[in-house]
């Protein structure tokens, strides 16, 4: 590049390689560096529940039911053993893949509750994202076809996609007793040339929870064309009709193409924490190690000491959340199911949430919007969960139930 002037104007010649390199933009004749992400990451959906959220922050007396997330902290017993490891030195670097002590605890909990598992087919990642996020580093190149059931929460989406992965998205259907999966819909997805499909059940938003039935046709077609199958399981405790979500972990054997991703944030109330892990065939692990390890290096090990308590002491923690998002649950339904605009169809199987359609509401974002700004109640807009459900609102109820009164009291004024 070189500079001359002509009278009072200075000109500029920019070489041709400069000006076909993506990370330069010319403005105003001058060669600028372009300071945006790549092209890929620009085109991320931008994450709407905090958009609500951040535009919430400014309006006083807003009860927010937006996250994903109990009103109550983290169970007493695991704050303490957080607290006595942190306060005892535990600060140091930790295995990458998770202290020895939490993947043998690990391994004992999932095999009281699905099939025998041993710990060296457990890693304790950084949170459930982190979980879903090495899988898809450690299995998707630029250009595969991964499947999806929608709606889902957008980063089961989104992560195929920084990865240059082409997602395909197979829509849950809505109708009067719920939300239900067209399984041949999904086989048909499930082709040659799909490296992955991913699964969340119980699913959210919708509560939609695969039935045993339907878990073994999927794994079925999985393991007829070499599929890998990638289940979030982050609410399986969650559940309504018994201790544990069917799961797909009650039927794979430990050589199949199978991942699933769980954590610590919502059964053990400790989504600030930021503690998971992931279950899958022992040859994967040398690989996922490595990908810990250039991602995040490894889990704080006073935080594992408080998920070792987790898991050896809080049962009946556990179980008093499931009652209380089942209480809460029925008397959202009780309250919305009077209101003649709202449909809400059958209640959920599990999960954390009453997902419900609003008639004549095309646009959720503006409308949760505005009902933070009128109503000072904070929900999470249906679009954020996928183009299936621009009509539909979020409602976290693992709430305090004196708060979900007055919510659903402003809520019901609102739409009046």
């Amino acid at each position: 590049m070189c500079c001359k002037r002509v009278g009072a104007r200075l000109i500029v010649s920019v070489p041709v390689a400069l000006c076909q390199n993506p990370h330069f933009r010319i403005i105003s004749g001058s060669p600028m560096p372009n300071l945006e992400c790549r092209p890929r990451i620009e085109a991320l959906r931008n994450q709407q529940i905090r958009e609500v959220a951040n535009m919430a922050m400014s309006v006083k007396d807003v009860l927010p039911f937006w996250f994903g997330e109990s009103h109550r902290p983290t169970p007493e017993a695991i704050r303490a053993a957080g607290a006595a490891a942190l306060m005892g030195g535990a600060t140091f670097y930790t295995p990458t893949l998770g202290l020895p002590a939490l993947r043998a605890e690990l391994a004992a909990y999932l095999s009281r509750i699905h099939r025998p598992i041993g710990p060296e087919r457990v890693a304790i990642t950084s949170s459930g994202v982190s979980a879903l996020m090495i899988a898809m580093q450690a299995l998707v190149e630029s250009g595969d076809r991964v499947v999806v059931v929608t709606p889902v929460w957008p980063n089961l989406v989104e992560i195929p996609k920084i990865l240059g992965a082409r997602v395909t998205t197979v829509p849950l259907h809505f109708g009067t007793t719920g939300w239900a999966l067209d399984l041949s819909q999904l086989v048909d997805a499930i082709r040659p040339g799909v490296t992955a499909v991913l699964i969340n059940s119980p699913n959210n938003p919708t509560g939609w929870t695969l039935s045993r039935a339907e878990q073994e046709v999927i794994l079925a077609r999985c393991r007829e064309l070499g599929v890998w199958l990638i289940a979030d399981d982050v609410y399986e405790r969650l559940y309504f009709q018994g201790s544990c979500a069917p799961s797909f972990l009650d039927l794979v054997e430990p050589t199949d193409r199978f991942i699933g991703a769980n954590s610590f944030s919502k059964a053990w109330r400790m989504t600030g924490w930021r503690v998971g892990w992931a279950v899958m065939p022992e040859a994967l692990i040398p690989g996922c190690s490595k990908l810990i390890e250039y991602n995040t290096s490894c889990v704080p090990g006073f935080i594992q000491a408080a998920a070792c308590v987790a898991l050896k002491d809080c049962e009946a923690d556990v179980a008093a959340m499931v009652d209380e998002v089942r209480s809460n649950q029925q008397r959202l339904y009780d309250c919305l199911g009077a209101v003649d605009r709202i449909e809400l169809g059958s209640p959920a199987r599990g999960g954390m949430y009453a997902f419900f359609r609003i008639e004549g509401l095309s646009n959720s974002l503006d409308f949760c919007k505005q009902l933070v700004r009128e109503a000072r109640v904070g929900l999470a807009p249906g679009s954020a969960f996928g183009d299936e459900a621009p009509e539909f609102l979020r409602w976290c109820i693992a709430s305090d139930p004196a708060k979900l009164e007055e919510g659903l009291s402003r809520f019901v004024r609102h739409l009046s």
